[in-house]
């Protein structure tokens, strides 16, 4: 019985809206150009603060998808 196997990617997502919409934009870029997208989980979030207000909401986002040879 053959397994499979999985690579891990970071990448970071940004939004002028939210943390939900930024973690999206990261998945959806990755789908434009990896194939078999698994599983993705938010690692960890924060924010650009300029001038005392939030202008970027920042997802890093950890992105599975099928090792292939």
């Amino acid at each position: 019985m053959a397994g499979s196997v999985y690579k891990i990617i970071e990448l970071v997502g940004t939004s002028t809206d939210s943390w939900e919409k930024a973690a999206k934009v990261a998945v959806e870029r990755a789908a434009k150009t990896l194939r078999d997208l698994r599983v993705a989980e938010v690692a960890q979030l924060d924010m650009t603060v300029e001038n005392g207000k939030v202008t970027v909401y920042r997802a890093k986002v950890k992105v599975s998808f099928k090792y292939e040879d």
